[in-house]
């Protein structure tokens, strides 16, 4: 499996618009694409600007396809200008813990 963990700083007062569009994202991620295993939306508890998206897919295809979806697409176009900085750590899953 192929994972990738997105920090991402936003402007300042932006957080629940940044909510509003990535947790409808997060949650159609998971509902409706198949290679879509996993997306957590973090927000850090000492900086409310600062988010961490947990993201794991099948494969870098399933990561490729996800970003053609409408509910990618839609959070994007609202995201993107609340962004003030943003990097992302790719990486491959050894192991996943069972849910609880």
């Amino acid at each position: 499996m192929y994972s990738i963990i997105v920090k991402t700083r936003l402007k300042p007062g932006t957080a629940q618009a940044f909510l509003d569009a990535m947790l409808q994202n997060a949650a159609a991620s998971v509902r409706d694409e198949p290679g879509c295993h996993t997306f957590d939306v973090l927000q850090d508890r000492a900086d409310p600007e600062l988010f961490w998206l947990y993201e794991i897919y099948q494969d870098e295809a399933a990561l490729a396809a996800h970003k053609e979806t409408p509910h990618y697409q839609a959070s994007r176009a609202v995201v993107n200008e609340l962004i003030a900085e943003q990097s992302v750590i790719r990486a491959d899953v050894l192991a996943v813990n069972p849910t609880r």
